[in-house]
């Protein structure tokens, strides 16, 4: 999702957060497009909603604690950062933070609420960032709205972007058996842009095919309002 959240849900500038990639061009997508339209009520309703979540606020500062964040000062990449909420929580625990999302309405909506922090917009097929140059990444709800051909690519992408040593935290929408879903994912009508929910192994299995490697997950079974199991991943 171009945003990150586990609800239902110009060229790219700088602001600071590390040396651009020349020749990304414009960025293009109907999903942007489509958060554009719902961003101030999206912000509204998913205002707090990592609140609880011990389990992935757990995974959160294992994240920073990666050795280039924590020893070299690195920043860390909310990447799918839709109003900014977790990158206001990265923030506060004392790293470097900033956030980009596909959606111009989206990050007017973070830079409205955020102003201390910077956010830049962008795709995660061509991201605007140098290799190497993020100590962690976040990318939380990010993928789901990629067609699955486009995965690999994009997991190629995040894996340029981060440094040697550094950690990437994603959550998505998990497959769910008890729908007949079996090891491929399956879209379904997201309320934004159509998604797909993955199963765990095999979203893991293209993270390592692109030379990351799993150190934990977490699965879970739906909360209240949420119709899909949710999962995340700790790679590395």
């Amino acid at each position: 999702m171009t945003t990150g959240t586990a609800g239902d849900g110009a060229g790219p500038t700088h602001d600071g957060a590390g040396p651009t990639r020349g020749g990304s061009g414009p960025v293009r997508d109907e999903v942007g497009p489509a958060y554009d339209e719902v961003a101030e009520l999206y912000a509204t309703l998913f205002r707090g909603e990592l609140a609880g979540k011990e389990a992935e606020l757990a995974a959160i500062r294992q994240l920073v604690a990666a050795p280039p964040v924590a020893e070299r000062g690195l920043p860390v990449g909310d990447l799918g950062c839709g109003p900014g909420e977790a990158t206001e929580l990265l923030a506060g625990l004392g790293v470097r933070a900033f956030g980009l999302d596909l959606s111009a309405g989206m990050l007017a909506q973070a830079r409205l609420a955020r102003t201390q922090h910077p956010f830049l917009r962008g795709t995660l097929t061509a991201l605007p960032l140098a290799d190497g140059s993020l100590g962690a990444i976040l990318a939380r709800y990010s993928l789901i709205h990629l067609p699955p051909v486009q995965l690999p690519a994009a997991i190629a992408e995040l894996r340029r972007v981060l440094a040697p040593g550094g950690l990437l935290l994603t959550g998505f929408f998990a497959a769910d058996p008890a729908l007949g879903d079996t090891d491929r994912p399956v879209p379904f009508d997201h309320k934004v842009a159509t998604a797909h929910r993955w199963p765990v192994d095999t979203l893991a299995g293209l993270f390592r095919a692109a030379g990351l490697t799993e150190t934990a997950r977490t699965l879970r079974a739906p909360l209240p309002g949420e119709r899909f199991p949710q999962a995340t991943l700790l790679l590395g």
